[in-house]
């Protein structure tokens, strides 16, 4: 059983469907990644799987259970977190604060100074600006903060959406090397991604979104030598 089964979901934001009938899997220890140009799905279909725009049609399971009626907030809980586009940290807070945030829901003690450490180890320049105010960081010292905050709730599956968006080529580098570490560290994740050249170099398998289709499936290798990915996507001819 998969760890994640979406059957052709159906979603809108207001009259616009915007997915129409997605079906995908990810599979415990995957790196999965939706590539897509602007506007095709990507992000709608990470609020589907979350809660914070349940599909009116279809099945999401997660972990054998179906959940596309669970509010947002009771998403943490079951395992699943998101570093959303844009990083959406709060400024006001510390570094600290933070990451303290993304483990609101948990009273291990124990557990939860682990998993701090484990972040620093991650991001060891969080650990330099532990009591920094988080909106007077860099972009890509926020990513890392984003990312750090949703690990604090130690997920079985992590949605990551547009890590690289905003970063010099250097740090998207660098933050695809950690989203590694993190996978090899036992954590699943669903990537959404606009480079997609770096995500199909570290992805197990691949979707490809049109318009709120799921157009093409396979591993990511395959994905990558495809002539209309190549051309759509990869910037090649």
């Amino acid at each position: 059983m998969a760890l994640l089964e979406i059957e052709d979901i159906h979603s809108y934001y207001g009259h616009i469907h915007a997915l129409q009938g997605v079906s995908l899997t990810v599979e415990e220890g995957e790196i999965v990644t939706l590539i897509g140009s602007n506007g095709a799905g990507k992000t709608t279909t990470l609020r589907s799987i979350n809660g914070i725009l349940p599909p009116r049609e279809g099945r999401i399971v997660f972990g054998g259970e179906e959940i596309q009626g669970t509010p947002a907030h009771d998403m943490i809980s079951r395992g699943i977190a998101q570093s959303p586009e844009g990083r959406r940290i709060f400024h006001r807070m510390t570094v600290l604060e933070n990451l303290e945030m993304g483990a609101y829901h948990r009273n291990d003690r124990a557990g939860i100074r682990e998993d701090m450490d484990r972040v620093f180890e991650l991001f060891p320049r969080l650990r330099e600006r532990i009591k920094q105010e988080s909106g007077t960081m860099s972009g890509g010292e926020q990513q890392m903060l984003a990312i750090g905050r949703a690990l604090m709730s130690r997920p079985k599956l992590l949605l990551l959406d547009e890590p690289s968006m905003g970063l010099a080529p250097v740090l998207v580098e660098r933050i695809f090397d950690i989203i590694k570490d993190i996978n090899r560290q036992g954590t699943t994740i669903l990537l959404v991604e606009q480079n997609a050249n770096v995500a199909l170099e570290i992805a197990t398998r691949g979707y490809v979104l049109e318009t709120g289709t799921i157009v093409n499936e396979a591993p990511a290798a395959q994905l990558r030598e495809d002539p209309k990915v190549r051309e759509a996507y990869l910037g090649e001819i």
